[in-house]
């Protein structure tokens, strides 16, 4: 069985950043999915599945709810190692065209107060594992660190 493309990447050499992980023709369009690292693999600890959870409930709620993009998004979840999430939106992209989005959706992220959107036992199947302030703490990082002062090691998968 070949490997995934995903498993192809050296992890070795990568670091926190956006990258397009693939690019899938679906009809006449195309789903780009990109690779939201935000810590670095094997290098940084994994992120706790309390902030990844609350993370993901907020940027779901923000990018469905967005004016451009929230007929756009078709997915955005966790990775199973911890150290980042999946995009994907309808639409041949790269990873510079989103920097303004991801700036947009991290600071809301980073910003938000109150009640986490789909916190309850009626709306999700695991409502008590959440964790809002290092969910904003870790966010903030990500935002500061990497999408703010973004470069080409943080755009291009190494080789």
């Amino acid at each position: 069985m070949e490997k995934i493309t995903s498993f192809t990447i050296n992890h070795l050499k990568l670091y926190p950043g956006v990258y397009v992980s693939r690019k899938d023709k679906v009809g006449e369009s195309v789903v780009t999915t990109f690779d939201l690292r935000m810590t670095r693999p094997n290098e940084e600890p994994v992120m706790n599945t309390a902030e990844m959870h609350t993370i993901e409930h907020l940027a779901a709620t923000f990018l469905r709810n967005h004016s451009e993009y929230g007929s756009k998004t078709v997915y955005f979840g966790p990775m199973g190692c911890r150290t980042g999430f999946y995009l994907l939106l309808s639409g041949d992209y790269e990873s510079k065209d989103i920097i303004s989005l991801l700036i947009e959706m991290y600071s809301f992220i980073a910003n938000f107060e109150g009640e986490v959107p789909g916190a309850s036992a009626r709306d999700c199947g695991n409502y008590l594992d959440m964790n809002l302030p290092m969910a904003k703490y870790l966010a903030n990082k990500y935002l500061n660190e990497v999408l703010l002062n973004i470069t080409d090691k943080n755009l291009y998968y190494p080789d």
